[in-house]
């Protein structure tokens, strides 16, 4: 079982930045692919970004591409989102999200097993 803590969410202003971050319990970290998500009232949660175990590859939602960095660092267990540029409709919770992955270096867009609380980001126009 891996036990996801997320941070960094918050008010800002569009325009301005946050990073987020997401702990995990997980001593074998470096084995999951990490993803983030998100989740706006009324909609469906979709795919914010993605990065295999070892952070060479990377996905990424086409509405954050060019202004959303995804990154990891496994000898701290940890993943984080750099959010710049941000904007009213980036407004909705964030979610951390994990998932084994075994013999391959990829970062999945779906079929995630574990997942954080989530952590409310917030940008007023």
């Amino acid at each position: 079982q891996v036990h996801l803590v997320e941070s960094g969410g918050g008010l800002v202003q569009a325009g301005g930045s946050l990073r987020l971050s997401c702990a995990a319990s997980e001593r074998t970290f470096s084995t999951y692919a990490m993803g983030w998500f998100r989740q706006a009232p009324g909609k469906e949660r979709e795919l914010v970004a993605a990065i295999s175990w070892s952070g060479v590859s990377t996905v990424y939602a086409d509405s954050v591409k060019g202004r959303f960095t995804i990154s990891r660092d496994n000898a701290k267990s940890t993943v984080y989102l750099q959010m710049n540029r941000l904007k009213p409709e980036d407004t909705a919770v964030y979610y951390c999200a994990a998932v084994l992955v075994i013999n391959s270096d990829y970062a999945p867009r779906t079929e995630y097993d574990y997942w954080g609380q989530g952590t409310q980001v917030t940008v007023s126009s």
